[in-house]
């Protein structure tokens, strides 16, 4: 009589290490796409050329405060209004700062239009004014 030999069960194992594999190529892939995609969002161009260029200037940014008592800041620092238009005049040869006016919403009018007159003097001519949406 002839016996075959029995095939022992094996239990289902699962492999780690291709998983590893596969989210690494994964990670790779998507960092290098994200990589090539993210300076394609600009147009390139070709500007046409002149004779009469200006350089684009960066106005500095400044920010005037009003709390509730009013008290006046100017970029968090505490001001009065008699040297506020001091600090935002601009020196000979440099622009006028765009200021932004956040105020408290109990401060009186007046404390606003204080600040206003204070740009003013100052030889800013706008403002704008921060304002929470409804």
């Amino acid at each position: 009589m002839r016996s075959w030999p029995q095939k022992r069960e094996r239990k289902a194992r699962i492999e780690i290490i291709p998983m590893i594999d596969v989210m690494m190529f994964l990670l790779v892939f998507f960092v290098l796409i994200s990589i090539n995609v993210l300076p394609a969002l600009g147009l390139k161009i070709n500007p046409p050329t002149s004779s009469q260029t200006q350089r684009v200037v960066d106005r500095t940014k400044v920010m005037v405060s009003i709390d509730h008592d009013g008290n006046d800041f100017l970029d968090g620092r505490p001001v009065t209004l008699a040297e506020l238009p001091d600090r935002l005049r601009p020196q000979p040869g440099e622009q006028a700062p765009v200021v932004i006016i956040a105020g408290d919403g109990a401060t009186e009018l007046q404390n606003l239009v204080n600040v206003l007159d204070a740009l003013k003097q100052a030889g800013i001519t706008n403002a704008a004014i921060v304002a929470k949406a409804r």
